[in-house]
């Protein structure tokens, strides 16, 4: 059946603002009002926004006015240090130094019970002190300072290896899957990473793999809005390798750049959704062997020890490639990065550091170890 509508005025729409942790979901509207033209013929009521394709539905976010891209780096950002400042680990660490500035067993007692006390781990924590407690009985260090910058430097090398930027060029559509518990922060993680990419002038796709809980596909659509890139989905309770199976058709055949896929949040301990996820993967196969050349697995840094554990299960299950370790500025203790670091060697490719888009940092090892370390008795 044929539909008509007149031409609507085109709208100017102001530019996105920050986005915060969680966007709120759009209020349910009434559709699109279309006007018959002057034939007779009845009033159709048309949604411009939601196009029915052979992969399900493409939704397309409506045309704004163009505004400067803020880099994903802009230089007004605030500071690793300004940004850690809360963290436990920084907090620690300071008190530390200033309460107990002298060379000696004590200071290094202290420094072992803090690290342990961050979620640095046990094994990690007691290797990092014993080789700083060597070298102080050697009389390499003249004072406390000259100890704090030996630390310095052992935290650097344990987290130099995973600093592994990712590159999403090379594959047209490079498929990013990310995964990881519920309330880690996955959807909020993609709609940044959506706004990082295009920044960079790469076309991005979302799909709606989080068919589980209940409001997430229009979470999703809102962050696609936001950043002004297309969303497939098919609703809740769809199948998730369905809805992904279809997000990559449409990607190759659009000429997309980046697939960014969500999944549903599941526990570690939930065998049936941990091997929906393995499904999700082979399902992907079909269309790409390679795919997805990203399994990205979302942490959140208040979690501690634990993470530990969550990453052995999806590593397992999905063969996680990269990490994203989101809330350090907060709450989180901070040396759960260490442990994850030790334990697996798997790339950090993020950290989040802040409500912003630009909070998304790519991790660098040196930036975050000067965050978390007393600047006055260190170099910043």
């Amino acid at each position: 059946m044929l539909k008509f509508w007149k031409k609507k005025p085109t709208e100017t729409a102001s530019a996105p603002t920050e986005d915060a942790q969680e966007p709120q979901l759009p209020e349910a509207g009434t559709g699109a009002d279309a006007t018959a033209p002057e034939s007779g013929l009845p009033e159709l009521p048309v949604a411009l926004t939601e196009i029915p394709t052979p992969f399900g539905t493409l939704d397309e976010p409506a045309p704004v006015a163009e505004t400067p891209s803020a880099s994903a780096e802009a230089p007004a950002r605030r500071s690793w240090r300004e940004r850690l400042a809360g963290n436990a680990f920084a907090r620690g660490l300071g008190s530390l130094f200033v309460r107990n500035p002298r060379l000696d067993d004590d200071l290094l007692d202290e420094l072992e019970t803090t690290l342990i006390t961050a979620d640095v781990g046990v094994e990690a924590s007691t290797t990092l002190v014993e080789g700083l407690r060597k070298r102080m009985h050697k009389r390499e260090f003249a004072d406390a300072a000259a100890l704090l910058d030996a630390l310095r430097q052992a935290l650097v090398a344990l987290l130099k290896p995973v600093e592994k930027p990712l590159q999403v060029a090379g594959r047209q559509p490079f498929v990013v899957l990310v995964v990881g518990i519920n309330g880690a922060g996955k959807t909020t993680t993609i709609g940044k990473l959506a706004r990082r990419w295009s920044d960079e002038r790469h076309t991005v796709m979302l799909a709606a793999g989080d068919t589980f809980r209940a409001a997430a596909v229009e979470q999703l659509k809102t962050w696609g809005e936001r950043n002004k890139v297309p969303v497939i989905s098919q609703g809740q309770d769809a199948d998730a390798a369905s809805v992904i199976f279809d997000a990559l058709q449409a990607a190759r055949s659009r000429g997309t750049g980046v697939l960014i896929a969500d999944t549903a949040g599941r526990l570690h301990t939930q065998g049936g959704l941990m091997d929906e996820l393995g499904k999700i993967a082979r399902v992907l196969k079909k269309l790409d062997a390679d795919a997805p050349h990203e399994v990205l697995m979302v942490i959140d840094g208040t979690t501690g020890q634990n993470a530990v554990n969550q990453v052995r299960q999806f590593r397992e299950i999905v063969g996680v490639t990269g990490l994203v370790v989101t809330k350090l500025d907060g709450t989180a203790k901070g040396g759960v990065v260490f442990a994850l670091a030790r334990e697996f060697g798997l790339p950090i490719r993020f950290v989040g550091l802040g409500e912003s888009a630009t909070d998304l940092r790519t991790f660098d090892a040196q930036a975050y170890v000067d965050g978390l370390l007393p600047a006055s008795l260190g170099r910043d």
